[in-house]
């Protein structure tokens, strides 16, 4: 059975960080292409970065990573501002790395990620 669990989001101010992380089990980690999306209250799911793309409004603040040993993928965001609430989403593609949501396969629960002002 495939899992991809979040963790790390929680509540900060303006201008601070946080690292999301997303590990996986069940599926060949390496083999696959991860993705982070996010979905504000009240709008619809929109794609944050894949390995080395990002997404406009992220780009220079926001960088994703992985760790084959550890089957992980990371979101280290920087510079933090409340635009950025959301619920945040990693996902895995079998296809290779895209930023549309239907090429992804399977999808975390998702973690909380509020930024106060």
């Amino acid at each position: 059975q495939v899992q991809l669990v979040e963790s790390g989001g929680g509540l900060v101010q303006a201008g601070g960080s946080l690292r999301l992380s997303c590990t996986t089990s069940g599926l060949p980690f390496s083999r696959y292409a991860m993705g982070w999306f996010r979905q504000a209250p009240g709008k619809e799911r929109e794609f944050v970065a894949r390995m080395t793309y990002y997404a406009d409004s992220v780009k220079g603040r926001f960088t994703i990573s992985g760790d084959n040993a550890k089957n992980t993928v990371y979101l280290q965001m920087n510079s933090l501002k409340p635009e950025d609430t959301a619920v945040y989403y990693c996902a895995a593609s079998r296809y290779g790395g895209s930023s549309m949501q239907s090429a992804y396969n399977y999808w975390g629960q998702g973690t909380q990620v509020t930024v106060s002002s």
